[in-house]
Parts: C-alpha cells; structure tokens; sequence
C-alpha cells in the first residue's frame, strides 16, 4: 500500500473516530480533507458523510434550518452507496437521518434534541 492510500485510509478513519465521538465538526474536517485533496471513487460516499457531520453540528449550534438542509441533502448521496459501504450499514444512517428529521419537525428547539438518534457508524 502506498503512502497516498494510507493516508485516504487514515483521513477517513479519523473521521468516523470523530463522528463516534460526537466531535461532528471534526469529523467534516477529516472528511473534507479526504473528499478535497485526493481523486476518489466514492467521492458521493465521503461528500454524504460530510453532510451528514455537518448537518448535526448544525443541530448542536441551534441551526434548524441547516441542520434539515444538509440531513436531507445527504441522503440521496448515502443511498447511492445502499446497503452497506466501507464497513458501514447505510439503511442505519437513512432511518437515524429519518427519525432525527421527525424529531426536528415536533421539537424545533435544537437545545432539546435526542443525541441517541444519530446514527452509530
């Protein structure tokens, strides 16, 4: 393996280290700097990931609207990749994303929102 592989594998791999850890805005960056600097097939995989990230960091700085923005920008994105990709169960992230959006729409206060949703990847 050469060095730019380890380091795609390394970008995307902290970066689903930061999702699991809520760190959403961390999780963009390692995302971003993945999808931005190297030529990748599944460059729609790792933009859906960032949008996902992005839109709960929204979430977490009471940004309603880009918070649904993005979590409905992301699925088509995610789909595209169904059932699963990269280790990942995507039917998770489309229902974690569906039930996060239901929750929005009853309970516009972001302050308020169920953490348990997001989606465990």
């Amino acid at each position: 393996m050469n060095i730019e592989e380890r380091n795609k594998i390394k970008l995307f791999n902290k970066g689903l280290e930061a999702f699991r850890q809520h760190n959403f805005y961390d999780a963009h960056e390692f995302w971003e700097e993945l999808w931005s600097d190297y030529r990748l097939q599944d460059a729609n995989f790792i933009q859906g990931l960032i949008q996902l990230s992005v839109g709960y960091f929204h979430i977490s700085n009471f940004n309603i609207n880009g918070a649904r923005g993005l979590l409905n920008k992301c699925k088509p994105k995610l789909i595209e990749f169904y059932p699963e990709y990269r280790g990942i169960n995507i039917s998770i992230i489309i229902d974690a994303i569906d039930k996060s959006l239901k929750f929005l729409e009853k309970n516009p206060d972001t302050s308020k929102f169920d953490w348990s949703l997001v989606p465990k990847i």
